[in-house]
């Protein structure tokens, strides 16, 4: 079978046709495209995995700092927070939201990470993965499956949107990774491929407008905290969908919005540092005491 990666639905056709889930159908249209064994091609996703748990591991040192001085440690803080049991969500949740913020964390002071899909959002995937593969004892390898899901759909979001913050704002990244990241959970939890449909399609229109403004040009503030929210959002999508909860929006009409709402984004909210809180008299302070010019 042939993937096009023109529309999510049409990846839950290709697994439903099948009956088999969204993850195997890509691995096997993938081994054939690339012409590579499905276990070479496994094999590189988990590698890529252990570069995320990696990540994780090292952007929780309580003294990590940047070079500017904007983020670095908030991980560690947020993870104290959740050993110590003073944190009001349980330990998921605390867990899921300490992990996003040390990969993002990592990624500001020049770490190694897995862009998911892109550095400004690396944080998501693996801290949903990761607190949910501990919390629940899941294998590994099943873990390693559920990437290829989000893999597929942040190709199609790709070639039918943007995935840049610099072209559709943060939605198109943070979006993107919240959207990837509910699909992958909605299959490792026992989702249908209509649920994974769904639960991306959620993710995705809950952030829907949401500008790249960094502060001082920088990928740092706010950068960092959204990769929290976007975990936190893609567990309410995959929560919702595996309920039964539909998207009333199909999803390829999701991605569309997205895709507009972007370009009419004007381009001060577009990664340029023009505009949002990269303007606010804080964020110019802050650019002129790192740089040294307004």
């Amino acid at each position: 079978m042939k993937l096009q990666y023109n529309s999510v639905e049409e990846l839950v056709y290709a697994a439903e046709s099948c009956k088999k889930k969204i993850s195997e159908i890509v691995l096997e249209e993938q081994a054939q495209t690339t012409e590579q064994p499905q276990e070479r091609l496994f094999s590189d996703m988990k590698k890529r995995f252990h570069v995320m748990k990696q990540s994780v591991k090292e952007g929780m040192a309580p003294d990590l700092r940047s070079s500017s001085g904007l983020s670095g440690g908030s991980a560690a803080k947020m993870k104290s927070a959740v050993e110590q049991g003073l944190n009001h969500f349980g330990s998921l949740f605390g867990n899921a939201m300490a992990m996003a913020l040390a990969v993002a964390e990592s990624n500001s002071c020049m770490g190694r990470i897995v862009a998911a899909p892109t550095a400004g959002s690396c944080g998501v995937l693996p801290a949903a993965l990761i607190s949910v593969m501990e919390d629940k004892s899941l294998p590994e390898d099943e873990v390693v499956m559920s990437m290829f899901t989000a893999s597929a759909i942040g190709m199609v979001i790709a070639k039918n949107a943007s995935i840049a913050g610099a072209e559709g704002g943060c939605q198109a990244e943070v979006g993107t990774a919240s959207a990837m990241a509910a699909g992958a959970l909605t299959e490792l939890l026992g989702g249908t491929p209509s649920m994974v449909c769904h639960s991306c399609a959620i993710a995705l229109k809950n952030i829907l407008g949401l500008v790249c403004d960094p502060v001082a040009g920088l990928v740092e503030v706010p950068c960092v905290k959204r990769n929290a929210m976007g975990v936190a959002n893609a567990f309410t999508a995959c929560e919702l969908a595996c309920a039964g909860i539909t998207s009333v929006i199909p999803t390829e009409e999701v991605i569309q919005a997205m895709n507009q709402i972007g370009k009419e984004m004007n381009s001060s909210l577009k990664e340029t540092a023009e505009g949002g809180l990269a303007a606010t008299p804080t964020g110019c302070r802050l650019c002129q005491e790192i740089f040294g010019r307004p």
